[in-house]
């Protein structure tokens, strides 16, 4: 399956790029970087120390927006430190970016390929897939498929009181993303809360003897600080990797084909994801919205894949 990683790195970013490229059946052909939970210059640098820590600088890292579509940057320095990757020591990466544009790459991509084959895995803020469309509104329909981590209904908001940080920080985006046509998979809040980094689940990840495992405790451990203050839980919630582990395993979780709307005009609930899940509306639906999960299967599939790392 050929996949592009649309990205932010984050500690849980780099979770889901290390099981992608612990994964044989993917074939990443590059990760796009976005302006997120910090900013574009560091975002890109962590993306390409990910793939170094994985022993895969052959990987080809693309830069794409520093900013939102129509609203300041908003970062998220709080829960992953001042770098995006705090925990494990960090190093210059040695190999260099791209020259291509992000949504370039994912333009040219996508109508190099013939229809239903690659799909788009977004885990950061929506700003370059929504360029892309914007740039080619043609290639929603030749995608495979978009699998996204963002938003949330039942468990409500992570940022804000109603809005997951995704969402938050390019409501626009998002909103021009549900409503593009592609076949959408979406990893709410409700899923990743779900799948909590305990301190087992951190220590079966530990004893895997190569950098890019060791380098993860160290991230998972750092962020989960956050997390565990905030909610009170043992570890917290690993995020972004569900959206590759979907491509993987897709029957470790369930959920529903709903509509999915994006609040953009309101300051109290910009960002929500207003999801019809008991289906009151006759809006089309146009997301599968994973509410359910195996966490112990999850977790396992993360370790198992880690070890072909490095």
């Amino acid at each position: 399956m050929k996949i592009i990683i649309d990205t932010d790195p984050g500690q849980d970013d780099a979770a889901a790029i290390m099981l992608a490229l612990g994964s044989p059946e993917l074939e990443v052909l590059g990760l796009t970087v976005v302006a997120g939970n910090v900013p574009l210059p560091l975002t890109e640098r962590n993306a390409r120390i990910v793939c170094e820590m994985c022993g895969r600088t052959d990987i080809k890292v693309f830069a794409g927006a520093d900013r939102p579509l129509q609203r300041p940057l908003v970062t998220a320095e709080h829960v992953h430190g001042k770098t995006g990757l705090d925990g494990p020591d960090l190093f210059e990466p040695s190999f260099p970016l791209q020259d291509t544009h992000a949504v370039d790459f994912i333009v040219n991509s996508v109508m190099n390929e013939a229809p239903g084959t690659i799909t788009l895995c977004p885990i950061g803020p929506l700003t370059n897939i929504a360029l892309a469309i914007q740039k080619e509104p043609s290639i929603a329909g030749r995608l495979k498929q978009i699998v996204l981590m963002g938003g949330g209904y039942f468990e409500q908001g992570n940022i804000t009181p109603s809005a997951e940080f995704n969402i938050y920080v390019d409501p626009e985006a998002a909103d021009r993303v549900f409503s593009c046509g592609a076949p959408i998979t979406m990893m709410p809040l409700d899923v990743t809360h779900k799948v909590m980094t305990t301190k087992k689940r951190v220590d079966s990840i530990r004893v895997i003897n190569n950098p890019a495992a060791q380098a993860l405790v160290d991230m998972l451990e750092f962020s989960e600080r956050f997390d565990e203050e905030k909610y009170g839980t043992d570890g917290g919630p690993l995020h972004d990797p569900t959206t590759i582990a979907w491509l993987l395993q897709p029957r470790l979780f369930k959920g529903r084909l709903c509509n999915v709307e994006i609040e953009t005009q309101s300051d109290l609930t910009r960002g929500a994801t207003v999801v019809d899940w008991w289906g009151v509306t006759e809006r089309p639906k146009n997301a599968l919205v994973i509410r359910e999960v195996d966490a112990d299967g999850f977790f396992e599939l993360i370790q198992q894949r880690l070890q072909n790392l490095g």
